[in-house]
């Protein structure tokens, strides 16, 4: 894969240096996003209720199956049949969204509740997304 280093600076516009200018690196976006790929999967988040942990509404995300799952983990579960993404209180049993607009919900034992893996990463769209659909 080639990158283009591109230094940043506040109120600066435009690269420093020429576009010709690439560095190769020795990895595929594979390997940069997935940890395990045989365990990996990606999903699209839907809403707002993740936003202070930096997922919005339309991005990608990295799942893996593998991951340890950790108190305030973000996961995506199967929860009464629907897939959510949420921050998981192991303690209190409760699946915990990540803006203040949102109230955490129990889980009880009577609900349908499967842990389908850690989100690890996500990506953003800068520009409109193709349909994944």
């Amino acid at each position: 894969m080639k990158v283009i280093p591109i230094k940043i600076q506040a109120g600066i516009s435009g690269f420093e240096t020429s576009a010709i200018e690439y560095t190769e690196l020795d990895l595929t976006l594979n390997q940069l996003l997935m940890e395990n790929p045989d365990a990996t999967f990606i999903g699209r988040a839907s809403g707002n209720s993740m936003v202070d942990v930096g997922i919005f509404d339309g991005d990608l995300l990295i799942i893996d199956r593998k991951v340890e799952i950790t108190q305030n983990s973000v996961i995506v579960a199967n929860y009464n049949g629907g897939f959510v993404c949420k921050l998981l209180d192991i303690q209190k049993r409760e699946l915990v969204s990540a803006s203040k607009d949102y109230d955490a919900v129990y889980i009880s034992p009577n609900d349908e509740f499967q842990i389908e893996g850690v989100v690890t990463k996500s990506v953003r769209f800068h520009r409109p997304a193709p349909e994944l659909d």
